[in-house]
């Protein structure tokens, strides 16, 4: 199983390890199942951990070392994803995951993905890290 990472959920691996979104690693590090990011969600994880919580930094980086970089989706699947309801900021992010063939979207976002939640859109269910987790252990 593949899951796309929103960068809240890398920011919150790197600076909470006792957290969820951190368990989300174990299960990649034993290949239970696939990592996957973009560089735009990955920078800002790194952009909001340099502000907010610098010392996490090299947490951050160790984990990176199982994520898969992905590229950018194209203009089309941007415009595709702001038609869900996303902002600009988010719609990359959606169309990524798309784009990159998860089965899941992971992001601690309610406001802005909260009403997404549990739906497939272009065959990737939007979920929680916590649902996230409990899949990739069935898996």
């Amino acid at each position: 199983m593949r899951l796309f990472l929103d960068a809240n959920v890398i920011f919150t691996a790197a600076h909470n390890p006792d957290g969820r979104s951190a368990a989300l690693f174990e299960p990649a590090r034993h290949r239970h199942c696939a990592l996957v990011s973009s560089a735009f969600a990955v920078e800002e994880a790194v952009r909001n951990l340099r502000r907010k919580q610098p010392a996490s930094i090299e947490r951050l980086e160790r984990l990176l070392a199982v994520v898969t970089i992905q590229p950018e989706a194209v203009p089309a699947d941007v415009t595709w994803a702001a038609e869900q309801g996303l902002p600009a900021k988010d719609a990359p992010i959606l169309a990524a995951a798309a784009a990159a063939r998860v089965a899941l979207l992971v992001t601690g976002d309610r406001t802005h993905f909260g009403h997404l939640f549990g739906q497939r859109l272009r065959d990737v269910t939007v979920v929680l890290p916590a649902d996230a987790l409990a899949r990739a252990l069935r898996a």
